[in-house]
């Protein structure tokens, strides 16, 4: 088996070896145990289901919430003539239909699909005709209410699993705490799992932060001191074109990115970007995801993010080809502020959310009794305007009725216009009326695009523009009009949200915000941000400290982040010591005696420096030690 799936390795993706523990969680798939793989961003997750999923019989079924990646994951797969198809929200019933129809008659070896699918009818029904090799649960934090991002449409993967007795279960995610992984077992019925994980330390990632108002002045300062391809983070669209023409201005190769770009402007700005024709990419958290540019030796986050999940994931989006790189934090007074302003801004009353429950309930005409299992077109803009609402405030409340099941909010998705073709190869041979410019367009989308026969593909109007010189309206009308004649079904691109209701309407005042739901998430994200805010102004090893968060322990201080390159410069001067025996007393005079180890984790210092200090304290008779705990001295 260990030869075969370095076969299928090299001969997909051309790789002689996989990169660590990728053939440790295949081989343990393979053998048909439930696995949990912990993966940092960057390792390579996909190809641990991709390659065992090419050696079994069947289909691969992955469960993903990111639609985005999926039609990534999609068209890559599709590039090295593997068949895949894709289950999300947007889609016609009809596309629905072909791509389940392929997956049972296995034509299909991968079917990726949206958790809020798995509990439809349609899906249920198709799924007992298909057979599955292999569960994926891919970002499988999301399964666990004490993860940062819960979403309760994962739950129902459980209910799959007992469609699919004997079928092993592989989860993924790149950050998890002990808690939430040991959550993630539970909730997906995992029976012995095999839990692998890789450490979560980056030692070739410098995490750096700096203080000041001036964040604009300190990322121009940043980019000229460190060389090669940089991502500035920060959170609001608005914000990804402000400081991307601010550093044009200072003669920065820059661009934006952000979720409400075309898939064509993205297309073309991540090119650009990954190319090295435009060196930083300024963007919100939606870039990022699917991307595998080894060489990024530079991550900024110019807005701090809520907690040290999405930051250590945003910043491990750097040095992934294993070179020095730098991760740095441009922290502000004011962000302290902000960001526990963020939490009042995620938890709005509870009347809110009843009442924005009832009105959209009403602006997308579902009577009470009414709308299960259905799913609307939901414009969020429109909806704000017509009932007065901040547009923050209404995702807030739509992110909460999710969480508590009451309806599921479905942002913005891109869905790319799609064509399959309706006639058979030898019927275009008889085809007649029909003028050039529409003979000219469907024999340039015959020739530019695979598997139209099959299946629905994904198309691009502009290539078809610049190839054949028309504007963009000729091509739409001799779409259309190709449609007309069933020559093809032709799908144009829609963007919109959707709003789900997987069960019936019922009046405002019976929606349960259960206190897992409100007042649980609303603590676990405090402590969240109170870990943000410790980490930047922290004067203890970064690297250490997001080890520690995810429950690792460091081996040694990273001896690369600012404060342990501070460290040996600044020595242990008499204000210093004064300071540190201060925090020792002031933690052993609650406990009278603790580990050294819980001295050195919470004092934040440089470990090197409290222990120092420790050291000289029991060397005066102040402190007392049994080579484990420490203790005052009576």
């Amino acid at each position: 088996m260990q030869q075969t799936i370095h076969d299928i390795l090299h001969r997909y993706w051309g790789y002689d070896s996989f990169r660590p523990m990728q053939e440790d969680i295949i081989l343990s798939v393979l053998s048909g145990r439930d696995t949990l793989g912990l993966m940092a961003t960057g390792g390579g997750k996909s190809l641990t289901f991709q390659v065992p999923a090419m050696a079994l019989d069947g289909v691969c079924i992955v469960i993903t919430p990111l639609i985005a990646l999926m039609k990534d994951q999609v068209d890559n797969l599709r590039r090295r003539g593997i068949k895949a198809a894709m289950i999300a929200s947007g889609m016609t019933r009809r596309e629905r239909n072909v791509a389940f129809e392929n997956c049972v008659n296995g034509a299909y070896k991968f079917l990726y699909v949206s958790p809020e699918r798995l509990s439809t009818e349609m899906f249920q029904d198709r799924l007992r005709e298909m057979n599955v090799s292999l569960l994926v649960v891919d970002e499988a934090h999301c399964i666990s209410q004490w993860g940062y991002d819960f979403r309760p449409s994962y739950l129902r993967i459980a209910t799959l699993r007992q469609q699919l007795p004997g079928v092993p279960v592989l989860a993924l995610t790149a950050s998890a705490t002990r808690t939430v992984a040991d959550d993630i077992c539970n909730k997906l019925q995992m029976q012995n799992p095999n839990r692998l994980q890789l450490t979560f330390a980056r030692p070739n990632i410098s995490y750096v932060v700096r203080t000041g108002e001036n964040k604009i002045q300190q990322l121009i300062h940043i980019l000229e001191r460190v060389p090669g391809c940089a991502i500035v983070y920060v959170r609001s669209r608005k914000r990804t074109i402000e400081i991307a023409t601010e550093l044009q201005h200072h003669n920065v190769p820059a661009t934006f990115y952000h979720a409400g770009l075309s898939p064509e402007d993205k297309n073309d700005r991540q090119q650009r970007w990954t190319s090295g024709e435009v060196r930083v990419m300024v963007a919100t958290n939606a870039f990022g995801m699917g991307i595998d540019k080894p060489d990024v030796r530079l991550v900024v986050h110019v807005d701090i993010p809520n907690s040290p999940e999405e930051y250590y994931q945003e910043a491990g989006r750097a040095g992934r080809d294993g070179l020095r790189s730098y991760a740095v934090l441009l922290y502000g007074k004011s962000d302290r502020a902000t960001l526990r302003k963020r939490i009042t801004e995620s938890f709005p009353d509870k009347e809110f959310i009843r009442s924005t429950y009832e009105r959209v309930c009403n602006f997308l005409g579902f009577a009470v009794g009414e709308g299960a299992e259905q799913m609307r077109e939901f414009s969020l803009n429109q909806f704000c305007q017509t009932f007065h609402t901040q547009t923050t405030q209404a995702i807030s409340a739509l992110e909460i009725l999710t969480q508590a099941g009451a309806l599921e909010f479905i942002e913005e998705t891109d869905a790319l216009s799609r064509v399959m073709m309706e006639m058979r190869r030898d019927e275009l041979y008889n085809l007649a009326d029909i003028d050039d410019t529409t003979e000219r367009v469907l024999q340039c989308l015959l020739r530019s695009y695979t598997g139209l026969f099959a299946d629905y593909v994904m198309i691009h109007e502009e290539l078809l523009q610049n190839r054949l010189g028309l504007t963009s309206q000729e091509v739409y009308e001799a779409l259309l009009k190709l449609s007309r004649l069933r020559v093809l079904h032709y799908i144009p691109r829609k963007r919109t949200p959707f709003i789900y209701l997987p069960v019936r309407r019922v009046e405002g005042k019976y929606i349960v915000i259960p206190h897992s739901v409100y007042e649980a998430r609303k603590e676990r994200m405090q402590e969240r941000v109170e870990y943000m805010i410790g980490y930047a102004t922290a004067e203890t090893c970064r690297a250490s400290m997001l080890l520690r968060y995810f429950d690792e322990e460091p081996k040694a201080d990273c001896d690369t982040c600012d404060v342990c390159r501070a460290a040996r410069t600044q020595p242990l001067n008499k204000e210093r010591m004064e300071l540190i025996t201060a925090e020792v007393k002031r933690l052993l005079g609650k406990h009278r005696s603790t580990p050294i180890t819980h001295l050195v984790d919470t004092i934040r210092y440089p470990r090197t420096q409290v222990i120092e200090v420790v050291r000289l304290l029991i060397e005066e008779g102040v402190l007392t030690s049994n080579g484990v705990d420490i203790s005052v001295c009576e």
